[in-house]
């Protein structure tokens, strides 16, 4: 196990090639990121680094850090345009209940990627709580909680997108 002295040599020693790694792979947007995750991962197991643990394991972790920052910002992306054409469909000239369904879809858009997930899971996928948690990994009863306080942020969320002009113009303003 590296003590505190030897990691911050080893930090002081690899982060600028880490870095040129990052760059190298994902950009330089993405390169702190992917370097400081590169490091939390080496800290928390820096008592499984094999002992001649250099660069190549670092580069190791930093390879497996881009890979799972670009399936994370392909699934969002995939899901963000998936909300985005949703919502596109909807266009302001059409019934009453096509622009809440516009509103709700704006106003999921603005949730996390964990409260989306929750919610979709029953509204859209049709599980029920038991299945939905076992999706998430979860216990039903957390399930349930993580649902309650998504369906509040959704809520919020749709308060938010109700106050904006265009989204009021959709919705008779009795219903506001």
């Amino acid at each position: 196990m590296l003590n505190d002295e030897q990691f911050g040599a080893m930090f002081d020693t690899y982060r600028p090639r880490v870095y040129a790694y990052a760059v190298s792979r994902c950009g330089l947007q993405l390169a702190e990121e992917v370097v400081s995750e590169t490091f939390m991962v080496a800290w928390r197991r820096r008592d499984e680094m094999p002992a001649k643990a250099g660069l190549p394991w670092l580069l190791g972790v930093a390879r497996n850090v881009t890979r799972e920052l670009y399936r994370g910002e392909l699934r969002r992306a995939a899901l963000d345009e998936a909300l985005r054409v949703w919502a596109e469909e909807a266009g302001p000239d059409v019934a009453d209940e096509v622009a809440e369904r516009a509103t709700v879809l704006r106003a999921l858009a603005t949730l996390s990627d964990a409260d989306k997930e929750v919610l979709t899971l029953i509204a859209w996928h049709g599980l029920t709580s038991a299945q939905a948690a076992k999706v998430v990994g979860s216990t039903r009863s957390a399930f349930f909680v993580r649902l309650h306080r998504a369906r509040r942020r959704l809520e919020a969320a749709m308060n938010d997108v109700m106050t904006t002009p265009r989204q009021r113009a959709l919705v008779p303003e009795e219903e506001w």
